[in-house]
């Protein structure tokens, strides 16, 4: 029996005994007639209130019904079947071995309760003092009732991940749900279970890069690739807007592409908040996991048939199985499709911008020094050569995406807005010896070809004044004078 039937016992048995006394409550027999009413109800066949089958009650147990439903002022209440004195309580687990129960749990809260009792009935042979051991059902409810549920053993033996368990084991999970579509949105990606043929000739496994919204648990976008970098990440997430919409916020894991600087920097442009779980904590982002699920379930069983699969004809199908069916089906969390909850209530959503913005907000900013000899700054082990006009800064601010060095801009430190675009040094079009004269605005005051004669200038006239007013002779002897002290 399991445990919501028993909590549901109770109420089952009060009802069926006030529906056998109930009826000599509100008519009660006349005075000498009690005993054979009793009677009467003893001999009818009731329905038992858990089994079904029919059953019969003595006569002295309905008159014990009877008496203590008529004095009390809660009739039902009072045939509601009373809590043992004892229930709760382990009878046959003795206080030493109670004590060792939740010392093995200590040491091995990865172990089975079956794994459990067969140690404990090791460990009974070897010292009596431990006494009897109970049976395994009676082990086993122990555990439940003392909350020493299995845990999991961490993937990882590293300090984040065993203070990932502890957390979990010491906070509550709730599980969340926003009000509106667009309010947030999860990314994630998900290894796949099947190897794709590649055009080189060789089999490797996918990744699906799904952008799930959090209120109607329509997919925005999903995408099967073959790396996890943030070119990729960028590259499925713009689809996603540009399909549906800005988002308020996106909650991703700790992914080296979730926390690269352009990806980072692009949500921050576009404004869209950037929620990340707490390390090895994937369940908080249980929608995503739940999805991977279903995808397994239903779209990968039925790729089962399919010899050479490739990556396109992977994401052909994934996405006629998406739009076709799983925007279609019930989901039984929110109790109607997913199309149909984005489509009937109210999205906090924003346009998106043109896919020259997406792609300008998607890079990182760097600074840069000039160097002076040649206007050039080195980029990504690479020189760029800045424009005549900016040859008078010492620093260049630079935006830019690391897997694309054709789109590099100068902009502007204080609003961020791009002033041009510079390219790499092309050393063999220089060779060529022609070189532009620059333009009079930006060109210094040419030098004078020779000096002009002022006379001594104002400082040095100060110094010798200085020197004068002190009556000291000048600390030299001049050649002519050193001639003739040595000829006399």
């Amino acid at each position: 029996m399991n445990s919501s039937r028993q909590c549901a016992d109770p109420q089952r048995w009060a009802r069926l005994r006030f529906a056998i006394i109930g009826p000599l409550l509100a008519a009660p027999p006349k005075p000498g007639e009690l005993q054979a009413a009793l009677e009467q109800l003893a001999l009818q066949h009731w329905q038992h209130p858990v089994s079904g089958l029919p059953v019969k009650f003595g006569f002295s147990t309905l008159q014990r019904w009877y008496y203590a439903a008529r004095k009390a002022a809660d009739p039902v209440g009072m045939l509601r079947r009373r809590r043992r004195n004892d229930a709760g309580q382990t009878r046959r687990l003795c206080l030493a071995l109670r004590e060792r129960v939740r010392a093995q749990y200590r040491e091995h809260p990865g172990w089975s309760v079956q794994l459990h009792y067969d140690n404990l009935a090791a460990a009974a042979a070897e010292d009596p003092s431990l006494g009897a051991l109970p049976s395994y059902a009676t082990l086993r409810r122990y555990f439940k009732a003392q909350g020493l549920h299995r845990r999991r053993t961490p993937k990882r033996d590293t300090p984040g991940a065993l203070a990932a368990e502890q957390r979990l084991e010491s906070r509550e999970v709730r599980s969340f749900e926003v009000a509106h579509p667009f309010a947030l949105w999860h990314l994630d990606f998900h290894h796949g279970s099947r190897k794709v043929l590649t055009a080189c000739g060789q089999w490797v496994k996918p990744l699906l890069l799904a952008i799930i919204d959090d209120h109607s648990r329509l997919i925005c976008h999903l995408q099967w690739y073959l790396d996890e970098t943030a070119e990729t990440l960028v590259h499925g997430f713009s689809q996603a807007l540009q399909k549906r919409g800005l988002p308020r916020a996106l909650m991703t894991d700790n992914g080296a592409a979730m926390v690269a600087e352009e990806f980072r920097q692009g949500l921050h442009a576009l404004s869209i908040v950037h929620e990340t779980t707490l390390p090895y904590s994937p369940y908080q982002n249980a929608k995503q996991e739940r999805f991977w699920a279903t995808l397994e379930g239903r779209l990968m069983a039925m790729l089962e048939g399919v010899a050479e699969l490739d990556l396109e004809q992977l994401n052909r199908v994934t996405q006629a199985w998406v739009e076709q069916e799983y925007h279609h089906t019930r989901h039984a969390e929110i109790a109607t499709t997913p199309l149909r909850r984005f489509l009937d209530h109210l999205g906090v959503g924003r346009a998106c911008p043109d896919s020259a913005t997406l792609r300008r907000a998607f890079r990182c900013t760097v600074q840069r020094r000039q160097r002076r000899s040649d206007a050039t700054f080195t980029l990504a082990g690479k020189r760029f050569e800045i424009p005549g006009q900016y040859r008078h800064l010492e620093q260049v601010q630079v935006a830019y995406a690391r897997w694309d060095l054709r789109a590099v801009e100068m902009i502007d430190p204080q609003t961020l807005a791009p002033l041009c675009a510079v390219y790499p040094l092309d050393k063999a079009a220089n060779a060529d010896a022609r070189r532009r004269r620059f333009a009079a605005a930006q060109t210094a005051e040419p030098a004078a070809a020779k000096p002009v004669e002022s006379g001594l200038p104002a400082l040095l006239r100060q110094y010798l004044r200085e020197y004068a007013a002190s009556g000291r002779p000048p600390a030299y002897l001049p050649k002519s004078s050193a001639t003739e002290a040595s000829s006399t």
